[in-house]
């Protein structure tokens, strides 16, 4: 969606295709041009929380990934990726407790139970994982989430299950 002053539509565009050219810095430079008001636009936020991403600002990341999941509950896009980064900061048990309370509002969304999958093999919990990520399996019909826990480092403790099933 738009943004409703022209030159702030353009600013923000300007900013995603400095991202798009690795270059989080200048999107961030851009960013900070836009309308005062309108820095708390959901789009402003979700282009702000990819800058933070790219930038490793993790802290920065989790603020503004939990300000666009009271803004915007509905798509769980938003609740994994406060997770994300709650979970480079070694916020590991947090980021897991974010996606719980959330599982049930997305039952048929794979991303929720793999990203549960890696935070509780993360924490030990191996059998609870291989069971978080079973179900992701189950919900996506195609071999990419296999494929994906097989790249993942993460989920090293269970590869040799991962590659029975």
């Amino acid at each position: 969606m738009p943004l409703p002053n022209p030159a702030d539509n353009f600013r923000l565009k300007a900013a995603e295709g400095w991202l798009e050219l690795g270059d989080w810095n200048e999107a961030n430079n851009e960013l900070d041009t836009i309308t005062p008001k309108l820095r708390a636009n959901p789009e402003v936020l979700r282009v702000r929380l990819k800058i933070y991403e790219a930038a490793g600002k993790w802290d920065l990341a989790v603020e503004v990934a939990r300000a666009i999941c009271v803004s915007n509950p509905g798509t769980a896009s938003n609740w994994t990726s406060w997770a994300a980064a709650l979970h480079q900061l070694k916020r590991t048990e947090d980021a897991l407790n974010v996606l719980l309370s959330i599982i049930d509002r997305f039952p048929d969304d794979y991303l929720i139970p793999f990203h549960l999958a890696r935070y509780t093999c993360r924490l030990g919990r191996h059998k609870e994982a291989f069971n978080w990520l079973e179900k992701a399996i189950d919900l996506d019909s195609s071999t990419k989430v296999r494929l994906l826990a097989l790249e993942d480092q993460e989920f090293e403790p269970l590869w040799a299950a991962i590659s029975e099933i």
